[in-house]
């Protein structure tokens, strides 16, 4: 039975194979429709248009229009960082109430 770490890697690891297919890399489609899927708050409470086409800016290197997944985990990570610090803030103000 897979710990809760090897579960959550292989959820992300399935996840971007889902919305990638078999070119194994997402296009800016691609990439639109995981977010909306996957994240459907984060493009419901975005106030700019541009905003998947920033990130896939920001994402493709090679400037292929193309993301591998190395560049999709490196999102993940900084939006699990950017949680964690929203997550530490929000306690610490807590214990102080």
């Amino acid at each position: 039975m897979p710990s809760q770490m090897e579960h959550a890697m292989e959820t992300m690891m399935f996840t971007f194979h889902k919305f990638a297919g078999d070119k194994c890399c997402l296009t800016k489609d691609n990439l639109k429709v995981l977010i909306g899927k996957e994240f459907p708050r984060f493009l419901e409470n975005q106030k700019d248009p541009l905003a998947v086409d920033k990130i896939m800016k920001d994402l493709d290197h090679c400037r292929d229009g193309k993301v591998g997944f190395q560049s999709f985990f490196s999102l993940m990570a900084g939006l699990t960082i950017a949680c964690n610090d929203y997550f530490v803030v929000h306690m610490k103000q807590k214990g102080r109430k």
